[in-house]
């Protein structure tokens, strides 16, 4: 066999498989997101009869990431609750959520969760910028989850934490 071909099968072989696992790497971090923003800007829902209430309230704070706005839990007169994120920016990031988790859980603290959190999930975390709104289940109790968490599921990391208090 020539050393031409060879090399020439070799740089085949590469690209065979070089292609998939720089595809699977740029799948798992995203890089692209470090420098593209999305920005919400939902209206607060309207309630037909009075305005909804609010119920807590607290700032985000960063954590492995600058994170900054207002978390608050607003209850409507029908007793549907959500939880609208203000003037609220963060670093985007693969796989964000929004979490209603227990104020006084000790991974709330680091950077990065060794474990799982206990939280109930709110949903994918919708920008990094701007206002939102998420809807609360019927069912979650506020006396136990009174903190708000951006997460980033995929590397286990908090973005940002807001402990609610009474409003």
């Amino acid at each position: 066999m020539n050393t031409s071909s060879r090399i020439a099968r070799g740089k085949w072989i590469l690209t065979a498989i070089g292609v998939p696992v720089l595809v699977g790497v740029w799948w798992a971090f995203r890089p692209e997101k470090l420098f593209i923003n999305q920005r919400v800007s939902e209206a607060a829902p309207a309630a037909l009869s009075a305005e909804p209430e609010a119920v807590y309230t607290g700032r985000l704070e960063g954590k492995i990431h600058q994170a900054s706005g207002r978390a608050t839990i607003y209850k409507s007169i029908e007793g549907k609750q959500y939880l609208r994120l203000s003037d609220f920016t963060t670093s985007n990031g693969p796989d964000l959520h929004v979490l209603l988790v227990r104020s006084n859980d000790k991974a709330l603290g680091q950077e990065v969760v060794k474990g799982d959190l206990d939280s109930v999930e709110l949903g994918s975390l919708k920008g990094n910028q701007g206002d939102q709104n998420y809807d609360l289940p019927a069912t979650v109790d506020l006396n136990q989850y009174q903190a708000v968490a951006i997460y980033c599921e995929r590397f286990h990391a908090i973005f940002g934490v807001a402990k609610l208090e009474k409003f």
